[in-house]
């Protein structure tokens, strides 16, 4: 059996184990802002994003890429995200309109996805470099968010990166919805062409 298969069969290895730590650092995490230990939920933050890096590395340099990967990856990536842009909003430190547009795009793409799989619709729920930005853009502002609420920054500094979140939110999700759209347009016409007789 080549190096690859056997890699391919393991779904609990290093970047998998990493990307389960970064999940149970969620709770870790809400439970360290809600009681006012921003110094501490900081690190544990900075721990998660982190394994973040990780990970990916991991799987690229070592070539244990596995198809639980593929799914837990981007899910540890949102309950880590969503968890935290809902923390901070409920404590104060985020606009409550930016968390409903977040959520939003989340919730039309998961919508999306669950009708696609509804209509056994095949489209490509891989992220996009847009899709990715917008990951990087969220995490930096959660970082730049919790860097303020410790002291290390003043708001001005912080202010920039919610206006690059918004921007990145509503152009991924756009980008999602019009590649869905192209997808299904495409399965359409597929459909269209075989049920047609020569």
């Amino acid at each position: 059996m080549d190096r690859e298969s056997t890699v391919t069969d393991i779904p609990i290895n290093l970047p998998n184990s990493l990307t389960v730590l970064r999940i149970l650092l969620v709770p870790v995490f809400v439970g360290l802002l809600l009681y006012g230990h921003f110094d501490l939920a900081l690190i544990t933050l900075l721990i998660a994003a982190l394994t973040d890096v990780l990970d990916g590395m991991v799987a690229r340099l070592t070539d244990q890429r596995t198809r639980l990967g593929e799914y837990l990856d981007p899910l540890a990536d949102k309950l880590l995200l969503m968890s935290a842009i809902i923390t901070l909003s409920v404590l104060g430190f985020i606009p409550i309109w930016a968390v409903i547009l977040v959520v939003s795009r989340d919730a039309i793409l998961l919508a999306g996805t669950l009708v696609a799989n509804l209509t056994e619709t095949e489209i490509d729920i891989s992220p996009t470099s847009l899709g990715k930005g917008t990951t990087f853009a969220q995490i930096c502002y959660v970082i730049a968010i919790m860097l303020h609420v410790t002291g290390q920054v003043p708001v001005s500094l912080v202010e920039p990166f919610l206006w690059v979140v918004v921007v990145l939110t509503i152009a991924s999700g756009v980008h999602y919805l019009w590649r869905g759209i192209q997808y299904l347009n495409g399965s359409n016409k597929n459909s269209d062409s075989e049920g047609t007789s020569p």
